[in-house]
């Protein structure tokens, strides 16, 4: 085949470029809506109309279906037979039971952050400290919850260990969203800082013992504000 006969070819075949712009929309819608749903634009438990989130987001149906079945593989969104989409909501059991597990895994994270985390690292995290000592209590959620990730992404990084990496990813929306709980408790922020700068020191001692005895209290410490904060909501059955 000549040279002209193979571009010939390549033109008549399919064109994957709309494939490209439709996975790139996809990708935006889904990212788009996820901060939503993360920031408390859409509260747990409410209904998600198609109708009103193709007009916003100028997307087909089919398209916003597409999202809505990958938030809700990632447990942020319900699909409700016979009702429609709705906000997943974290039952207090759910809050009960990730705590639990995000205490473990923090916990060897920062044990393994002290242990493998190299110069460049520590300066990461000490910069990521800064930012969050440098919030106050005027700022806005979503500064906050961003801090917060920073910090733990540098914590994770630093750590080396890739399994507890993977299972904090699984994780992190659903912490995100009790992370947004805890922080909203009055005076938490505050003390949300004084964990963060001990958990510090530690790290930069590299004591990994002490580091992870004050992130496994830090993460305590914020399921029993994500818990009172929970309580001041209509209670929601965890067989709902």
């Amino acid at each position: 085949m000549t040279a002209n006969a193979d571009d010939d070819a390549v033109r008549d075949g399919p064109d994957l470029r709309l494939k490209r712009e439709v996975s790139l929309l996809r990708e935006q819608l889904t990212a788009a809506l996820r901060t939503a749903i993360l920031q408390g634009d859409h509260a747990p438990g409410q209904k998600l109309s198609e109708r009103v989130l193709c007009e916003r987001y100028d997307v087909s149906r089919s398209l916003l279906r597409e999202t809505l079945q990958q938030l809700a593989a990632e447990a942020l969104v319900e699909l409700v037979p016979h009702r429609g989409p709705h906000v997943a909501t974290i039952t207090e059991r759910d809050a009960r039971d990730i705590y639990a597990v995000r205490r473990v895994l923090e916990g060897l994270v920062a044990a393994a952050f002290a242990q493998h985390a190299d110069e460049a690292d520590r300066a990461r995290l000490a910069r990521v400290a800064d930012d969050i000592a440098a919030l106050g209590e005027g700022d806005s959620p979503s500064r906050l919850l961003q801090a917060k990730n920073a910090f733990y992404a540098v914590l994770v990084e630093g750590a080396g260990n890739r399994v507890a990496a993977q299972l904090l990813t699984q994780l992190n929306n659903r912490i995100t969203l009790l992370r947004r709980l805890s922080l909203s408790r009055s005076g938490r922020l505050a003390e949300t800082k004084a964990e963060i700068t001990a958990i510090v020191e530690a790290l930069v001692r590299r004591d990994g013992d002490e580091a992870r005895r004050l992130t496994e209290r830090h993460v305590d410490r914020a399921a029993a504000s994500a818990a009172l904060a929970m309580a001041g909501e209509p209670a929601r059955s965890d067989a709902s």
